[in-house]
């Protein structure tokens, strides 16, 4: 598929979405409107229970611009977010001052501020004939990224307005609406990255760019951080559980639709699929793409593909309305998806992917995703996954510069096999990694590897990178590599990443890790550890100096990037299906 094709598919999505997002916008004020009427009645049943007790008195005796300086003291931003919510609230009559209206109210500022750069960002293609068609294109492609970004702050209303005890919100909702508001941010970074992409000669674009965006970024970020640092941390009894637990204590979305079945049987059976691709037309399909325009939007029930063996030179996309999707081929050397769309001939790495996965719950095993541009044509990316709740299971990952691409929201990799040169593990997902092998090859003439460059940019993301129990070999078809290999790069200035339990081979950098720009240190805001590991490359004695850098991490510190620690995976991977380990045990 050409760079213009990727993009009119593009363009004709947004199209879609932006006739159905008028509506969605008009609901999600009356949502959030309601949840600031439930919230209000909540809060007038508590007073009067503690009036009847003769407490003292409740926090709502407590002025307006008190509360509102008090919640945003917690923020990046605090002028900003005192503002948003003091404009909102004047605007609803609301009097209640309490944490909840008011996150609320600084979910409904985001909203509006990601609406009006949206339609800044169309009034700069349609009214400037000035830039070029890359520009152009880079806008675009960041008009539809900003809806995205739209969807999951609208998301994390109505999960908020889901929530039966508003005043202390289960650990399943604050993980929720934690990871999609952190998206949120990431697909705002996405679009400027895009930009640097295409407009180097263009600084000033990117720039006004930037500025248009500094309202939904600060009010994105303010959200994030009043639920992350108030709202996680209220003390109101309750009994905690997850989300919908079945007596079982397994969550409601396993049992829906054979999901609990499906995870059990990965090691034994595969399942039953709905479609099958065949080239050699034995089967529902000769081609991905036929078969991805079968998949119902927004089912509650797993469709499952079936891929017979063969290579499949073709680009196909899991679109955000694509829920519960399986994908499962024959074997990683059988079933093979292949292209190689890159940014040297002018694609964006953001769709170079020759599979990108965006609907929530996709499960890939058995198969390899490459991209053949070759290192010569720069960041060409073989998977994104964007999908929350994704799962991928002896599948490989295969091309140079920027293979797999981990962009935002939850995903676990298991048995996985992933090759490439510079960042070829990049992104801001919250992701863990289990028994995979991490295979460096080659690189050009004078360039080094980093394994990964992970790119959290607001201190309350719940995203990170975490390598535990993986091969980090230095070989590649039985030849050692000779570049300058290094763990990783910090790509923004909160990139976490870790590695633990692993076997480093021995032609790492001593130094371990390495700068984004040469010789520039990194802030001391980035968190960059090392747990347990093995193997000649694991030697300590002379890695980097960096402030943000963990040379040993403690059992606690470890503890927080585990598959329960970072991805919370008793809440959506099944405990009894033996394909990972939760805690530090490997």
């Amino acid at each position: 598929m050409s760079s213009i094709d990727l993009f009119k598919r593009e363009l004709e999505e947004h199209a879609f979405r932006k006739k159905a997002r008028k509506r969605l916008i008009i609901v999600s004020v009356s949502v959030v409107l309601l949840v600031i009427i439930i919230i209000a009645a909540s809060v007038g049943d508590l007073k009067r229970n503690d009036n009847s007790n003769k407490s003292p008195p409740s926090s709502s005796s407590t002025s307006t611009a008190e509360s509102i300086k008090a919640v945003c003291e917690v923020t990046l931003y605090p002028d900003s977010c005192s503002s948003s919510i003091s404009s909102l609230k004047s605007s609803t009559n609301l009097t209640s001052n309490n944490p909840e209206d008011l996150f609320v109210l600084s979910l409904q500022a985001a909203v509006n501020a990601l609406v009006k750069f949206s339609s800044f960002t169309q009034m700069l293609v349609d009214s400037n004939s000035n830039y070029d068609s890359l520009s152009k294109n880079a806008l675009r492609n960041c008009e539809s990224i900003i809806w995205d970004a739209i969807d999951y702050v609208n998301m994390s209303v109505v999960r908020f307005q889901e929530t039966e005890n508003k005043l202390s919100p289960s650990t399943s909702t604050i993980n929720d609406i934690r990871t999609w508001l952190s998206a949120a941010i990431t697909y705002q970074e996405t679009c400027i990255d895009g930009l640097q992409e295409f407009s180097r000669g263009n600084l000033e674009l990117t720039e006004e760019v930037r500025t248009a965006m500094r309202n939904s970024t600060e009010f994105t970020s303010n959200s994030l951080a009043i639920v992350t640092k108030i709202l996680s941390k209220l003390k109101f009894s309750m009994n905690r559980k997850l989300l919908h637990s079945e007596a079982d204590g397994i969550p409601s979305w396993l049992h829906q639709a054979g999901n609990r079945r499906l995870l059990q049987e990965l090691e034994k059976n595969l399942p039953r699929p709905n479609v099958t691709v065949a080239k050699d037309g034995s089967g529902n399909f000769t081609t991905i793409g036929q078969a991805v325009k079968s998949i119902p939007e927004r089912s509650p029930y797993r469709f499952v593909i079936y891929i017979k063996e063969g290579v499949y030179t073709e680009n196909a996309t899991i679109g955000k309305r694509l829920w519960n999707v399986t994908m499962y081929g024959d074997g990683m050397k059988k079933t093979i998806i292949s292209n190689n769309l890159n940014i040297v001939d002018k694609t964006p790495t953001f769709i170079s992917g020759t599979l990108i996965a965006e609907g929530r719950g996709f499960i890939a095993m058995h198969m390899t995703f490459r991209n053949t541009a070759g290192p010569e044509k720069e960041q060409a990316v073989a998977m994104r996954s964007s999908s929350d709740h994704s799962i991928f299971y002896q599948c490989s990952f295969e091309a140079y510069q920027d293979t797999l691409y981990v962009h935002a929201n939850r995903q676990f990799y298991r048995d996985c096999h992933i090759t490439g040169t510079v960042d070829f593990i990049f992104g801001n997902a919250a992701v863990v990694f289990q028994n995979c092998t991490i295979q460096p090859r080659e690189p050009l003439p004078k360039q080094f590897i980093a394994i990964t460059a992970q790119s959290k940019s607001d201190p309350n993301q719940n995203t990170g990178i975490c390598i535990q129990g993986c091969d980090l070999t230095t070989t590649f078809n039985n030849q050692l590599v000779t570049a300058d290999t290094y763990l990783g790069r910090p790509w923004k200035n909160y990139s976490t990443t870790v590695i633990m339990h692993s076997k480093i081979g021995q032609l790492l950098n001593p130094q371990g890790w390495i700068e984004w720009i040469r010789d520039v240190t990194p802030p001391e805001t980035i968190f960059y550890g090392e747990y347990q590991n093995s193997g000649l490359g694991s030697v300590q004695d002379q890695r980097v100096e960096w402030d943000g850098y963990k040379r040993n991490l403690t059992d606690q510190q470890a503890s927080k990037f585990t598959v329960e620690g970072l991805i919370q995976g008793s809440e959506w991977l099944v405990d009894h299906a033996k394909l990972y380990n939760y805690d530090l045990n490997v």
